[in-house]
């Protein structure tokens, strides 16, 4: 499943949110050389419980916006916001 995702770094704690159907993600590290991306991968794979191999960016590597291919259902994704 492709998902569009909101990237803000830099954060003080790490967090995932749905504001206005667009899903955020706030990560703790500086996005420089790849780090944000790293630790955005790190951090989906453990809260959809895939492998770190299974997540890639689509689109948007050096963005905020990116879209990332997620071996998940929609069911799954709604389940991690409710």
């Amino acid at each position: 499943m492709n998902v569009e995702i909101k990237v803000i770094p830099n954060a003080k704690k790490r967090a995932i949110a749905r504001l206005d159907g667009i899903i955020t993600v706030r990560l703790t590290a500086l996005p420089l050389e790849g780090r944000a991306n790293d630790e955005l991968v790190k951090y989906l794979s453990e809260t959809f419980k895939v492998k770190r191999s299974a997540i890639r960016i689509i689109r948007g590597e050096k963005g905020r916006r990116k879209v990332l291919s997620i071996p998940i259902g929609p069911e799954d994704l709604e389940a991690i916001f409710e």
